[in-house]
């Protein structure tokens, strides 16, 4: 069994230990955020539009590549030696949401500003926009209690898991942005909402 688990986040672990009381054979990947966030979920639309509004400051996130995570699942599901193993998930460096915007902005060439604004302020903004109580929660959540400095380092999973570095977030924003995935063409592109580096 192999759990996809979230970093820093009480709830996931809570998770990750009913995994390991189970008896099943385990493996838990804890996993920071994902890159894929900015162009395959909740931030693709502001990408888009050439603003990121977010609660978030100048705390570092050591975003990772889902690339990465799905390499080191299937190495668990495929492979001996991962049984009993907890491999923390991170991208190689760390970056604030604005410089990872930067990073975005720089790989497609455009102009994409990122914004902070107060927690109130994006969640009213949230609520105004139609979405459900319980995201407008979990959004908050994670932004103000999970990126709260508790996850700002760097881990070794996926060199562990893998023999191997993990990608870097300008590999994965320049192949993003060479794929088309920011173009004005993908703007009716449907993108399913999934708010994490965690689950």
């Amino acid at each position: 069994m192999v759990l996809l688990s979230g970093r820093g986040e009480e709830e996931a672990q809570r998770a990750e230990r009913v995994v390991q009381s189970s008896g099943a054979a385990w493996t838990i990947l804890r996993a920071s955020w994902f890159a894929q966030n900015f162009s395959e979920s909740f931030l693709w639309d502001a990408v888009q539009a050439g603003e990121v509004v977010l609660p978030a400051g100048n705390v570092p996130e050591p975003f990772i590549d889902v690339d990465d995570i799905a390499d080191v699942a299937v190495a668990a599901l495929t492979e001996d030696g991962h049984v009993g193993q907890l491999y923390e998930l991170t991208g190689p460096r760390m970056l604030s949401f604005a410089e990872a915007v930067g990073e975005i902005a720089n790989a497609t060439g455009r102009e994409i500003r990122y914004v902070q604004v107060r927690a109130e302020e994006f969640a009213s903004g949230l609520a105004e926009q139609g979405l459900p109580t319980s995201l407008v929660w979990l959004l908050g959540y994670l932004f103000t209690t999970v990126l709260d400095g508790r996850n700002a380092s760097l881990a070794d999973g996926v060199r562990r898991a893998l023999g191997r570095e993990p990608r870097d977030f300008a590999r994965y924003a320049r192949n993003a942005a060479a794929a088309g995935v920011w173009d004005a063409r993908s703007i009716t592109r449907h993108v399913d909402f999934a708010p994490t580096g965690s689950t």
